[in-house]
């Protein structure tokens, strides 16, 4: 079978095309509360989920975030469009980078731009963001064929056609993996020249932050193991 016509290589490009994000358009045109917010995350972004029991965003990650200056405050216990296009973005931040480097990065977005603050508004920006992510996922594709491509070639000498594959698709893990790392030292680089340039504070209060960070972030898995057991007793 050519390399072009393996099934797995079009599920792998399938998914590809299953992604997509939340249209401004889908968005409610009126201030949601808390539930009405993961509610809508949960329906919206389903399709971005590795495991139907995942979940996407709870109250307490909402309330982390707002706690780290992610997320501005509520107004009386609602939350605004602006609210939710930060949400989207931190979804998608968060699978890749930091909290800090994701603070730092919206830290600035939310003094120039949030509710009205800039010339731009949000949702603008929003849209503009999604629109370059649409364009970039034919890229994206069309790099996984050749990766696809490239790693068929390799381990010929092997005799054992499951050890073959086995190899094969460690490869593929491996240079995708590779690549991830690489663009991720290029945005670290970015955040830290223009987000969020180190000055000299004492090493002694950085560690205290990263401490307070990473306890936040074990009381967020510990969230969603909650919500993955309470699902999973659902189903028995």
């Amino acid at each position: 079978m050519a390399w072009e016509d393996s099934e797995e290589l079009r599920e792998l490009l399938d998914r590809l095309k299953e992604i997509s994000y939340v249209q401004p358009d889908e968005l409610p045109n009126i201030d949601l509360y808390m539930d009405q917010v993961t509610t809508f995350m949960d329906r919206h972004l389903a399709s971005s989920k590795r495991y139907d029991e995942d979940k996407l965003l709870t109250k307490t990650m909402i309330n982390n975030y707002t706690k780290n200056e992610l997320l501005p405050s509520p107004n009386k216990k609602k939350y605004s469009k602006d609210h939710m296009y930060l949400l989207i973005l931190i979804y998608y931040l968060k699978g890749l980078l930091s909290i800090t480097d994701i603070q730092a990065i919206l830290k600035q977005l939310n003094e120039k731009f949030f509710d009205g603050a800039g010339e731009v508004p949000f949702e603008k920006i929003y849209e503009e963001i999604f629109a370059i992510q649409k364009a970039q996922s034919d890229v994206v594709a069309k790099d996984l064929a050749r990766k696809w491509k490239a790693v068929q070639g390799t381990y010929g000498e092997v005799k054992k056609k499951d050890q073959q594959e086995f190899l094969r698709k460690l490869s593929l893990i491996c240079m995708l993996s590779f690549d991830v790392y690489m663009k991720k030292q290029i945005i670290e680089q970015i955040i830290d020249k223009e987000f969020a340039p180190r000055t000299a504070e004492p090493a002694e209060k950085d560690e205290k932050q990263e401490k307070a960070k990473k306890k936040e972030e074990k009381a967020e898995r510990k969230e969603e193991k909650k919500a993955e057991k309470k699902s999973d007793d659902k189903k028995k």
